[in-house]
């Protein structure tokens, strides 16, 4: 009847021993014993300090006395009687005395090193010299007790700071010392217990669970909170309900807080209470009967499974216990509790359920989302971006949706800076986080600042299972939901077949080899941009919908979620178009099994209050029934959105130069006279004398506009596919008399020379660990409008692969694209292996992380060639062409690398330090004149005022101080003597040669920069 003496770390296997436990909770109320951890049998002894310290530690540098858990060590015989009278009184399960034998406690008296000693011995004296003596077995035969390893919650807290001036400060780490030593020395069961602070429970059911998986057969937990007040919460502000959720992870066999929590959860409840409050000396003065009585009627009422005594219980209290309740049923653990819900807790629970209306996961809190957040965050002002958090959760935001990922930005230490000031502001804190990053080191960083239940945002299996399977162990050893993204090795789908296939290959691993409730399991099968001008994204909305409801139908238990503003982006900027489009969609995406979505949760309309015209407009983009819906949204844009008049298409335009109609044209996406317009343009000799120069000229100039408007905002993304589609009608116009052209050349020199019909090869490429290629095919087709030929490789393409590629096809560009952070660390390797091969390459980096900070910061110094950043699809063309045009590439390169630096120098000089002075120094280092002792001023030769008449403008020229007037112009060139160049590069009229003797030209110069800019 007693336990199997085992050695270190073996025994019988979790599910053995756990279903030994399951059966006996089932069959009686078991009996825990009492107040070892708090000390109450130990104070009864009266030790004094020579006690504790024993032999070993009589000169250990700090006091020891109050050390209760070293006495394991130096009095092993005083632990082992109070173990044996609560065995006597009829406990079942007896708890080591290792409540405090954590390095963080023992660092108080100097013996954190014994941590791991101490929970050891603890548990070998409980197992060899108590549970399996013989002594015990023949005094208390028929009966087996168990041994419970103590992990009480140490003197810290991970939920909030230490400090006042600093509530995003945390001064505790993760260890697994003591829950190794309990299992080394023969613990049966492993009990979490006075949990004031959920976060700390769970870092150490993550250490626990870790054990388990690397070094140890698991053994059953025990887990056990505490409430502070009157309030029903936990110290760190938790509810009982969300205390149970964010913990039910780890699926604890018992599992106590108070009596009330039996309703809400499947465990088997634990319930161990003092004896009553302490008096005014720190005494109890509840008697065992009364204690017993309290628990019987909890008993009776058929609330508990394990009953038992903390602080002030003897083993009086625990044999009153035991016998007021031997007679009592246990209670029965329900097994459909809350079945078909998705369970998520801040300081509060969130259920999602069958009932539960849309989720909206705020998405304000995002530096790629939010311009305002990002400037915050960037700048180092926390504190006033939890304001936008704030905002978020008020305007209905259910679930708050943070992420870092900013190449600039330390992702990790930023994510979880702003997740412990979260923390610190219960108006935020009490809803569920949705920890969102590309980058899996930023989510572990979050993770480990949550003590509710929340969801990572994402993983997927574009790095194969192997990967996958890792990172999904991690997410539910967190205790977290996971999104998982629906691609897979081969990148992204746009068909709503393989979008179930990937979800279905990944809901089978997440349940059968992680272990997830598939309640806990969200899918975002990837809601694409549509009116975008491009035939082959007008069914992106109809597959996620089609998709949706397949995935609903055939995994049950999933959710459906994605982000809303992907949708609209072609309209960025026309808010009043995005919203309505988003509105129009969640409607009918609802309805199909959409569950949740990141939106701004302010702006969201109500879909009957959307203009009738407008709704008919989104609904047929969306669902592909009117091939004119861009057109005619793009219509409403430019008239009623912004409350202007509608505008009225006319042929005025046409009365203007050959250059400004074409100018138009590009810019309004007209085609009907682009063809008449460039021959017009060619046939001008005297201007054009080449039919490449219209290009260069009056087509790229046209093209530089459409960039500079879509940059402002003031076009959207299908006017700039039109505008390019209407460019390549205008090359391929001139095509055959470049081509005509080239061959009378190649004839006058006796060439043979293959004719090139493109203006250079450009090699496209989605780096390594990245599938997101919509914006790179979308640099491919603007490029490939304007006469360049591209060689898309695709997504996750390695460094190796675009190199060789490159090198094979003489390619004159290549151009990397990434939208997840990861990527950026990718590109940057590229850069390095490009110049360590010796490549004259120049190097184009574009997606949506990427800046020109981070280009200019971390890219650029690694490659020796031009390294150049490209904001979107719509600058490529006029990069791409200065870089392949013999006469202005060396003179953009420099004007990029000079670019560059100053940026690379504004960053460095943003990260020193500011150290202030006092008033009192900055008054001692400032200047101080003795007039009396040096030389004193010269006085004027008149005062007053005096006018010259006559004078000669000329002589004041060697006296001007040139440099600002060029920094304002942004004037480039280089600087001779007296600071001023003779030869300069004016963005707007080119080259031209000034002699900056002559005020007029200087004049000229600048009145015409003047009229120019303000025409422009």
């Amino acid at each position: 009847t007693c336990n199997m003496l085992h050695t270190s770390g073996s025994g019988p296997s979790r599910p053995a021993l756990e279903a030994e436990l399951r059966e006996l909770l089932g069959k009686r109320i078991m009996i825990l014993d009492g107040g070892m951890g708090m000390g109450t049998m130990i104070q009864e002894r009266r030790l004094e300090e020579e006690h504790f310290r024993g032999e070993e530690f009589k000169d250990h540098t700090h006091s020891l006395k109050g050390n209760n858990d070293l006495l394991s060590i130096t009095q092993s015989d005083v632990i082992y009687n109070i173990h044996k009278e609560y065995l006597l009184a009829g406990a079942d399960i007896i708890e080591t005395n290792t409540f405090s034998s954590t390095c963080i406690a023992q660092a108080d008296y100097g013996l954190g090193h014994l941590a791991y000693r101490m929970n050891k011995v603890s548990a070998e004296d409980v197992y060899f010299r108590v549970c399996t003596s013989q002594t015990f077995v023949f005094l208390l035969p028929g009966c087996k007790r168990y041994v419970a390893g103590a992990v009480g919650p140490t003197n810290k807290t991970l939920s909030v700071s230490p400090s006042v001036e600093r509530p995003d400060f945390r001064n505790v780490s993760l260890s697994t010392e003591q829950v190794r030593g309990l299992l080394d020395g023969g613990a049966d069961i492993i009990m979490v217990e006075t949990i004031f602070d959920t976060a700390n429970a769970k870092a150490a059911l993550f250490a626990i669970d870790k054990l388990f998986e690397e070094s140890y057969e698991p053994r059953p937990i025990f887990i056990s909170g505490t409430i502070v007040d009157r309030s029903g919460r936990t110290l760190s502000g938790q509810t009982g309900e969300a205390f149970v959720i964010s913990v039910s992870h780890a699926k604890p066999l018992c599992i106590g807080l108070n009596c009330a929590i039996g309703k809400c959860t499947t465990a088997h409840v634990l319930c161990y209470p003092n004896a009553g409050l302490p008096n005014t000396f720190g005494g109890y003065d509840e008697t065992p009967e009364l204690t017993a009585s309290h628990l019987k009627d909890f008993a009776t009422d058929g609330l508990v499974n394990l009953v038992g005594g903390c602080c002030g219980t003897t083993p009086a209290h625990i044999r009153a216990i035991a016998e007021k309740v031997k007679h009592c049923h246990p209670r029965v653990p329900p097994t459909d509790v809350f079945q078909d819900y998705m369970l998520l807790a801040g300081l509060e629970p969130f259920r999602i359920g069958p009932y539960t209306n849309f989720v909206n996961i705020g998405e304000r809190c995002n530096v790629a989302g939010s311009r305002k957040f990002a400037k915050l965050i960037m700048s180092g002002n926390y504190e006033e971006a939890l304001s936008i958090a704030k905002t978020q959760v008020e305007m209905g935001a259910q679930v708050l949706d943070i992420n870092m990922d900013e190449g600039m930005l330390e992702g990790p230490a930023a994510m979880a800076r702003f997740c412990c000031l979260i923390s610190s502001e219960p108006d935020i804190a009490r809803v569920p986080l949705c920890i969102d990053s590309s980058n899996f080191e930023v989510i572990k960083a979050g993770l480990k600042c949550c003590q509710g239940k929340c969801i990572v945002n994402s993983i997927s299996l574009k790095e194969g299972e192997e990967e996958f399977l890792q990172r999904a162990t991690t997410v539910r050893r967190y205790g977290a939901a996971v999104v998982v993204m629906a691609f897979d090795e081969e990148g992204y789908t746009e068909t709503e077949r393989k979008f179930v296939d990937i979800c279905s290959r990944a809901y089978r691993l997440l349940v059968t080899q992680v272990g997830f409730d598939p309640n806990d399991i969200i899918f975002d099968p990837n809601i694409l941009t549509i009116g975008t001008g491009m035939e082959e994204h007008s069914e992106y909305a109809i597959n996620f919908i089609r998709a949706t409801r397949l995935i609903k139908e055939l995994l049950p238990g999933a959710r459906i979620s994605g982000g809303l503003s992907n949708l609209s982006f072609s309209f960025r900027g026309m808010e009043v178009i995005r919203e309505a489009m988003h509105g129009a969609f969640l409607y009918h995406a609802i309805k199909d099994g959409m569950d949740m979505g990141i939106v701004n949760a302010g702006s969201l309309p109500v879909y009957d209050d959307i203009d009738k015209e407008l709704l008919l407009m989104c609904e047929n983009l969306i669902w592909n029934k009117d091939p004119e819906a861009t057109e005619k949204l793009l219509l409403y844009a430019q008239s009623c959105a912004k409350g202007g008049k509608k505008v009225v298409q006319t042929d005025e335009w046409r009365e203007g130069t050959v250059e400004e109609r074409l100018e138009y044209g590009l810019i309004k996406g007209i085609d009907k006279y682009v063809v008449e317009d460039t021959e017009e343009a060619r046939s001008q000799a005297e201007l054009y004398p080449r039919p490449l120069h219209v290009i260069e000229g009056p087509l790229m100039n046209g093209m530089k506009v459409v960039g500079d408007l879509f940059g402002a905002g003031k076009m959207f993304l299908p006017q700039v596919i039109k505008s390019a589609r209407v460019m390549k009608k205008a090359v391929a116009h001139l095509i055959p008399f470049m081509e005509k052209e080239r061959e009378a050349m190649l004839l006058a020199s006796g060439s043979v020379e293959e004719i090139d019909p493109y203006q250079g090869t450009i090699v496209l490429a989605t780096v390594k660990g990245d599938v997101h290629d919509i914006g790179k095919n979308i640099v491919g087709v603007v490029l490939g409008c304007n006469n360049f030929r591209v060689i898309d490789l695709g997504v996750m393409i390695p460094c190796d692969r675009i190199l060789r590629e490159a090198i094979d096809c003489k390619a004159d560009i290549i151009g990397l694209s990434g939208l997840i952070t990861p990527s950026l660390d990718e590109m940057i390797y590229v850069a390095k292996e490009m110049e360590r091969l010796g490549m004259k390459t120049p190097l184009l980096i574009g997606g949506a992380t990427t800046s020109k900070t981070h280009t200019a910061v971390k890219i650029a110094p690694r490659y020796s060639c031009p390294v150049v950043h490209v904001l979107d699809a719509s600058r490529s063309v006029v990069v791409c062409s200065q870089l392949l045009d013999e006469n202005v590439k060396e003179e953009f390169f420099e004007e990029t690398t000079e670019e560059y630096e100053d940026i690379r120098q504004d960053h460095y000089d943003s990260l020193k330090e500011r150290r202030f002075l006092s008033l009192a120094q900055a008054r001692e280092k400032g200047l101080h004149v003795d007039w009396l002792s040096q030389t004193r001023p010269v006085c004027p030769q008149f005062l007053g005022t005096r006018v010259f008449e006559g004078y000669d403008l000329r002589r004041l020229v060697d006296y001007i101080d040139w440099k600002p007037f060029f920094d304002v112009w942004q004037l480039r060139g280089k600087y001779p003597n007296r600071g001023y160049p003779k030869i300069f590069k004016d963005k707007t009229v080119g080259t031209r040669l000034i002699d900056y003797n002559e005020p007029v030209q200087v004049r000229r110069l600048i009145g015409y920069n003047v009229i120019m800019n303000l025409y422009r």
